[in-house]
């Protein structure tokens, strides 16, 4: 296939699929979206089925990644990067917290040189994408938000009673209620707040069901090429120096394809595959690029460089009738989720005639859950159970923001996903696997999560074969400054399980009992500094937030131009000067949402609206 539009853009996902969206709503405009992946399947709609969709090769590059010093008590010592395959990207594969950053995140870029991008500039960008529904469960700044725009955003229904829980006892221990995506975050002593959440009426809304879905898929103007791994952007040499001109990409049976570009390329593979794609077409540092077997096109040394992603340590509390017991979440998935031989009704529906009474009613109580979800949107499986979070500094530095972040999960998960999404073994960790994790446990999940790191990874080439994954070394902790704000946020952790309120107490927190034992550790005591540490060094995992790998005022410049390479663009969150102090997922559709604006005002292409100056 040989093919030419005015403008090609690489990979569907957050930012990527905006920007294809908004340059095809000039219908002179020909825009070719290439997506290594395909249309999300029917589950990705179901907000509590993301971790399913995690460890399979049709939806999760499935990248896995040396995380420094961390990573001791992980299968292989090795950190899961979990990445979307497919249109909507990790849009679809995520747990759909809706968190834009702390507004002092974006003054701090502009004040470093990425002009244009302060919050005053970037407000109107996030206010663009959102449809928010309004709901009284959550204080809100309404002149910070939107309930027009395309992406739904909403607080699930019904509130899960443990996460109402979690903010009062974190308003308990010092934390205000607001709104955490408003103009102020809370101001100097922090928020809480239920989570908003990408979905609309109990749903997933991933960029692909906001943006692509319908509408935009069925433009003449806009060709979307799926199942297409890109393995090399086309460089030109000119009289004025270096330009994109087109790109390459494999199809499943192998073929390769060539397309044009007669404006641009614009990269939006995210911070994994944007900084991966640059290196295999030659733009990198020269010496790993030799090293590698590739042909140098231009010397950028920064390119996978200054990676940044936040880690959480999950504290874990025994939580009678707080926590949310996988078997209820099972049940809340429809009588299809519940047959053999995970489950205890008939591999075959048609035995289900032969069911004892019991199994009838199982089955008549799962089918009229899923029908009451398909149907509004409502129950169980509305939410991924990351369903609340405070923000708040420790006073350790990043004065510009909040640098810590704390997360409630409904729900403990049990052995299999322990040991499949997470990469522990359940066995080393608890006392009693059984017991911890039964299918009818009670137990929920506090998330300590600082969200300024200072530690930075890097991506590079583990060969010039563009299927062979890159090199990914998180180097998390690397930075000594980041220990001890992990621990000052795990003590706000203990501090706000301390305040829940007195007739649903938590349990003590579950410490690994080889951990206890090193340290001298009883059930119940005050954790030591030295435990807590010890616990990050082991059991600290990605919050799935990679930026920063192609960032501005390095490999980009402010309009997202690649220094040194005209027609070549990177929009995603591999832009980001630094990490904002929140999930990366909103920032990221911010992003595309302002790249759309700067390339369309660039080009002269008509968009239905214009927010920017």
């Amino acid at each position: 296939m040989s093919q030419t539009f005015d403008f090609i853009v690489v990979g569907g996902g957050s930012a990527g699929a905006i920007v294809a969206a908004r340059l095809s709503e000039d219908p002179t405009c020909r825009v070719g979206l290439v997506e290594a992946g395909r249309q999300p399947p029917a589950e990705e709609l179901i907000p509590a089925a993301c971790s399913a969709l995690q460890l399979n090769p049709e939806t999760d590059w499935m990248y896995t990644a040396s995380p420094g010093r961390a990573g001791k008590g992980l299968r292989d010592e090795r950190m899961m990067v979990p990445r979307g395959k497919m249109l909507g990207g990790s849009s679809g594969i995520n747990y759909m917290a809706y968190v834009r950053g702390h507004p002092g995140d974006f003054d701090a870029w502009a004040d470093g040189g990425a002009t244009g991008w302060s919050y005053d500039n970037v407000l109107p960008y996030f206010k663009k994408t959102e449809g928010l529904v309004p709901s009284p469960a959550i204080p809100l700044d309404e002149a910070a938000h939107n309930t027009q725009g395309p992406l739904g955003v909403s607080v699930r229904a019904p509130i899960i009673p443990g996460a109402a829980e979690f903010v009062d006892a974190a308003e308990a221990a010092g934390l205000p209620r607001g709104d955490y995506n408003g103009r102020e975050r809370g101001g100097a002593r922090g928020v809480v707040s239920l989570f908003q959440t990408t979905t609309r009426d109990g749903k997933r809304s991933s960029t692909y069901h906001a943006f692509i879905e319908g509408e935009a898929e069925a433009r003449d103007n806009l060709t979307i090429i799926t199942d297409a791994h890109v393995e090399q952007i086309l460089i030109e040499h000119t009289d004025a120096g270096l330009r994109a001109t087109g790109i390459v990409y494999t199809t499943p049976d192998e073929r390769r394809h060539t397309l044009t570009a007669a404006r641009e390329v614009i990269v939006c593979a995210g911070s994994i595959g944007s900084p991966h794609l640059l290196l295999l077409s030659g733009i990198g540092p020269k010496d790993e690029l030799s090293a590698a077997g590739v042909t140098c096109r231009l010397d950028s040394p920064h390119v996978g460089k200054h990676l940044k992603d936040h880690v959480h340590v999950a504290l874990c509390f025994p939580a009678p009738d707080v926590g949310v017991p996988m078997s209820e979440i099972g049940l809340s998935f429809g009588a299809d989720a519940l047959r053999a031989p995970a489950g205890p009704l008939p591999a075959d529906p048609a035995d289900d005639s032969d069911m004892a009474d019991e199994l009838v009613a199982i089955k008549d109580e799962a089918d009229r859950r899923f029908a009451a979800w398909a149907a509004e949107g409502r129950g169980m499986i509305a939410s991924s159970l990351y369903d609340a979070g405070a923000w708040f500094s420790t006073g350790l530095g990043d004065h510009h923001s909040h640098d810590a972040q704390i997360g409630f999960f409904a729900s403990g998960y049990n052995r299999d996903l322990w040991a499949g999404c997470m990469r522990v073994d359940p066995e080393q960790y608890f006392d009693d696997v059984e017991q911890r994790l039964g299918e009818d446990t009670e137990t929920v999940m506090l998330l300590a999560n600082p969200v300024q790191p200072h530690s930075e990874g890097e991506i590079t080439l583990a060969s010039a074969d563009a299927s062979t994954p890159p090199t990914i070394d998180m180097n998390y902790f690397g930075d000594d400054h980041d220990m001890p704000v992990m621990i000052a946020t795990m003590r706000r952790v203990l501090a706000i399980a301390a305040h829940w309120p007195d007739h649903r107490a938590l349990g003590a927190p579950l410490f690994p009992p080889f951990l206890e034992d090193r340290h001298g550790h009883a059930p119940g005591d005050e954790p030591s500094d030295a435990l807590l540490e010890d616990l990050a060094l082991h059991y600290a995992w990605t919050v799935y937030h990679p930026t920063s790998t192609c960032r501005i005022g390095d490999v980009v410049d402010s309009q997202l131009r690649v220094s040194g390479v005209a027609g070549l663009r990177v929009a995603d969150a591999s832009v980001m000067p630094n990490i904002v102090s929140g999930n990366t997922n909103a920032a990221a559709m911010m992003i595309g949402e302002k790249a759309a604006e700067m390339i369309a005002a660039e080009h002269d292409v008509r968009l239905a609206q214009f927010v920017g100056a």
